[in-house]
């Protein structure tokens, strides 16, 4: 069958969804950081800051800033409750209302008693959001810290600011857990930029609606309907029984991901339309897509069930 996110109606629309602002520890004020994004041919992003009372709670009103070829979701990186290590959780939510209630997080240390990790997503999720684990490889989240995030819709299993700042910025290992436990995760790529150095413009979400506006982008989000890249476009993925069949910008390497060490790996020059065999992936339940370019810039489709 034809993967959900390319068999869609509408066009893929190209979005930032993790960003921060003066509203909390970026550089540039809000206005700035939607115009960074319309300039350098963004289609859409989400300005998500920090929502802690250090910062009095902000989820920015991008309104303004919105306009015929551009557009902007309303969201936060949430914080609270502690994860095994200690530290306390960052989640990202994407789509959420302006009034969203404040939780009990003054600042970067958990305390005792607040709503913890799993609570507050489940009521940005309860709220309507897009919920994402933000950066688990740099933040350390153990395996039991991901599974309790039961409100998640996806990984961020590339976060740019992550890989360039601390070489931590991937999430594959706790995608391919979750998937494993049987959980349909889906995926998503983001900047998490702040504009202290340069953290923006590499990593994105292809998200596939038919018009270019908040209700129907965050509906694409939730129904899992867009892919994540660094660089490559991918056009089309089709999933049949012995083999997938993928379109994409022009590649050095395509390899189908599935359950423990099941992968095909197919390798030339200037790859667009090619059939990756699935034999040695019969048995795994799940598969996932990375396309690589020979700039070493990649390309992810979300995960497919069989």
């Amino acid at each position: 069958m034809r993967d959900p996110a390319f068999a869609a109606p509408g066009q893929f629309w190209r979005g930032n969804i993790h960003t921060h602002s003066t509203r909390s520890d970026g550089l540039l004020a809000p206005s700035e950081v939607c115009k960074k994004y319309r300039d350098a041919g963004y289609d859409f992003v989400a300005l998500t800051d920090h929502f802690v009372g250090l910062y009095d709670y902000p989820i920015t009103d991008t309104g303004a800033y919105r306009g015929p070829d551009f557009t902007t979701l309303l969201g936060a990186e949430l914080h609270s409750g502690a994860m095994e290590n200690g530290e306390i959780w960052h989640i990202l939510a994407v789509g959420l209302p302006e009034d969203f209630a404040p939780n009990e997080a003054p600042a970067w240390t958990p305390l005792e008693g607040q709503e913890t990790g799993p609570q507050i997503a489940q009521r940005a999720r309860d709220a309507g959001a897009f919920v994402a684990i933000a950066h688990p490889e740099w933040g350390g989240l153990s395996l039991a810290d991901v599974r309790s995030l039961e409100a998640a819709h996806a990984v961020e299993v590339y976060n740019h600011t992550c890989a360039l700042e601390t070489d931590r910025g991937q999430g594959f290992w706790h995608l391919d857990r979750l998937l494993d436990d049987g959980r349909r995760m889906m995926i998503c790529a983001t900047d998490d930029a702040h504009f202290k150095f340069a953290d923006a413009f590499g990593g994105w979400t292809m998200v596939k609606a038919e018009e270019n506006n908040p209700t129907a982008l965050l509906d694409a989000l939730k129904a899992g309907h867009m892919y994540a890249s660094t660089g490559p476009q991918i056009h089309d993925a089709v999933w049949q029984r012995d083999r997938a069949c993928v379109k994409c910008s022009p590649a050095v390497t395509i390899t189908v991901h599935g359950q423990a060490s099941a992968i095909h790996t197919l390798h030339g020059e200037g790859l667009t339309d090619v059939e990756v065999p699935l034999a040695a992936l019969s048995e795994s339940p799940w598969l996932r897509l990375t396309v690589i370019d020979r700039y070493g810039k990649r390309a992810w489709t979300n995960p497919f069930w069989k």
